[in-house]
């Protein structure tokens, strides 16, 4: 009997399901799950989501007091509502879910490592272990330093956003559990800079992570390389054996729907004597790399834009989503939906 993409791809790479939508995790059972703002922005503005939100809601009023405005509390109910989902998509998952530090912090060490910190508190108030719990922040020097924080106190990081080797091997350097390289937003940059189309064996983004697995395996690393962002099958199936890939439903029931051989292209044997040279990357080096590589620099911005938009774009759902529930209209349905797509 033909076997599908989805199976043979479980043999050797750990599927992960790149959503907010708890049915379609249900679906597909992965072993993890990944969120981002805009991601959770879509969830909570599904029907079926509506009890989460609104009792995510009335907790944020009350520790933000009667006084608080409807704007501040949605500001402390973000952090609330991921947890929220984290927590129902771990009585799904068998192992972790990654949940998403304020896009707003990129750039500040301290208040980065306070968040995660946070983060890890509630969901160790609900009785979850750590053990399965990533903290997503952004591949700035500053994130990556966070990470380094909070990996020595047991708090396990998925760096994100991350376009580049300079930034993946500081990533490793630092001791990430995991990183997730963008292969298709790679590809977008340079579809769009060359006007030129690829296929995915020339894929700017598969050689990106291809580049940086062999990179970690050649020289030992213990951070796992998790592909995410794909924009088709072709991209995923060129990165088969990659450690992990977060993969959106829409992928995943392509994949499941696909008969087809699927060999194996990433493989930590075949890395042991390819001529790597070793770099060693401080902060100076990280900034001169970033600096020359206008993929790495031009996405990596707009990408914690993009996160901080769909992040305001929620508060500001959450906002008129209280104002509904304290005006005592219960009955009404959410908001009109925001103008902010899910991304990857």
């Amino acid at each position: 009997m033909a076997r599908t993409l989805l199976e043979q791809l479980r043999e050797m790479t750990v599927v992960v399901a790149d959503t907010g939508d708890i049915q379609a995790i249900e679906k597909f059972t992965p072993r993890d799950a990944t969120t981002n703002p805009s991601l959770i922005t879509a969830a909570a503005q599904m029907p079926q989501y509506q009890e989460i939100v609104d009792e995510t809601l009335k907790q944020a009023r009350q520790e933000a007091g009667d006084a608080a405005t409807a704007t501040e509390v949605a500001a402390t109910a973000f952090d609330r509502l991921a947890v929220a989902f984290g927590k129902k998509i771990l009585a799904i998952v068998p192992k972790r879910v990654s949940t998403e530090v304020d896009a707003r912090l990129s750039y500040d060490t301290e208040a980065t490592v306070a968040k995660g910190r946070e983060l890890i508190a509630q969901y160790e108030a609900s009785g979850i272990s750590r053990d399965r719990i990533l903290i997503k922040i952004a591949s700035t020097w500053e994130g990556i330093k966070a990470a380094e924080v909070l990996e020595k106190e047991g708090i396990h990081c998925n760096l994100t956003l991350l376009f580049g080797l300079h930034q993946a091997i500081a990533c490793a350097d630092a001791g990430a559990t995991l990183i997730s390289p963008f292969v298709g937003r790679i590809l977008d940059w340079y579809k769009k800079d060359t006007g030129k189309d690829y296929t995915p064996t020339e894929d700017p983004g598969v050689q990106s992570v291809t580049t940086i697995y062999n990179y970690y395996k050649k020289f030992g690393y213990k951070t796992e390389v998790m592909g995410a962002s794909f924009r088709s099958l072709g991209e995923i199936t060129e990165l088969a054996g990659c450690d992990l890939l977060t993969i959106s439903p829409a992928l995943l029931a392509e994949l499941q729907a696909t008969t087809a051989d699927l060999p194996r292209k990433l493989d930590p044997s075949q890395a042991t004597d390819l001529p790597i040279e070793k770099l060693n990357i401080d902060q100076a080096t990280f900034d001169t790399m970033h600096a020359a590589d206008r993929m790495a620099s031009d996405k990596l911005d707009e990408g914690i834009k993009g996160f901080t938009k769909a992040l305001e774009a929620l508060e500001e759902l959450l906002a008129n989503r209280l104002a509904h529930l304290e005006g005592g209209d219960r009955a009404s349905t959410m908001p009109p939906k925001t103008s902010s797509k899910p991304t990857t």
